[in-house]
């Protein structure tokens, strides 16, 4: 007998279905093995798919588990909001009005509600500083940049293992064609101010070829970091707005706020399809 479970799918950083990152998840996965669920990220093919469990931590209103095609990450940003805004819809009910908390790889995660956006607090950096020559090298090549190309150049690892690199201008992020078996294990952002007068402030693009994902759409942990590194170097403003997913036809858009000592990585959520999935019982 096939094992059923709730099953959303949704659009995340973007208030327009199908212009941002889908996202699947699927609820009350408890019975569910790790193997089933990276079977079914794998049958997806989106760069992520979730898998909502009861929380471990009392401290927690939900746990969740992070499957790209390629493996299963401990954390990651679209998917945090997704997920979260899939756990209200199904009709979760947070222990605080106003915050929800998240449990996943990296621990605990807040997730707070404004308006019609949903925003997680950026967790600490597990690697921060500038990248190591081999790794820029490589970087260079897969991207066919020169040394006066990249403007800055730093770790942002909060999970996934993200680096990123500044370019000088986002026509220029816009040009890059990206050589992905030189990329190899690379987990790339590659980023640049918009120009004056545009309607966002930075333009975003992320590679992660090792993972199933050569281009991912819309990035919440990438951008995190990297929000981290700008604001905390004194690189951008307290509040920006990111553009990513251009290329591949999207329109997603990342509200990076800084409050207190907390930088906040926030977007809208879209619905797209819910309904029940089949799991084959074991």
């Amino acid at each position: 007998m096939n094992k059923r479970h709730p099953f959303h799918q949704l659009d995340v950083f973007t208030g327009t279905p199908y212009k941002g990152n889908p996202l699947a998840v699927v609820h009350d996965a408890q019975d569910l093995s790790e193997e089933q669920m990276a079977s079914f990220a794998r049958w997806t093919n989106l760069s992520e798919t979730t898998f909502l469990l009861p929380p471990a931590d009392p401290a927690a209103d939900y746990r969740v588990r992070i499957f790209t095609p390629g493996g299963e990450l401990p954390f990651a940003g679209h998917p945090t909001l997704g997920s979260c805004a899939a756990w209200l819809k199904a009709g979760g009910m947070p222990r605080q009005s106003d915050v929800i908390v998240q449990e996943c790889g990296v621990g605990l995660v807040r997730i707070r509600r404004t308006h019609a956006r949903l925003a997680f607090a950026a967790p600490p950096l597990r690697r921060s500083g500038p990248l190591d020559s081999s790794s820029l090298a490589q970087i260079k090549r897969s991207l066919s940049l020169n040394d006066d190309d990249i403007v800055a150049h730093q770790w942002v690892d909060n999970g996934p293992g993200w680096c990123a690199v500044m370019l000088r201008s986002a026509e220029q992020v816009l040009a890059i064609q990206p050589d992905f078996a030189a990329m190899g294990d690379l987990r790339l952002g590659i980023a640049a101010p918009q120009p004056a007068g545009a309607d966002t402030d930075y333009e975003v693009r992320v590679f992660v070829p090792s993972l199933g994902v050569p281009e991912d759409p819309v990035t919440g942990s990438l951008n995190a970091g990297l929000a981290q590194w700008l604001i905390g170097s004194g690189a951008a403003a307290d509040n920006y707005l990111v553009r990513q997913g251009t290329v591949l036809g999207r329109a997603g858009n990342v509200f990076v706020e800084r409050v207190g000592n907390d930088i906040w990585i926030g977007g809208e959520v879209a619905g797209c399809i819910e309904g029940i999935v089949d799991f084959p019982s074991a």
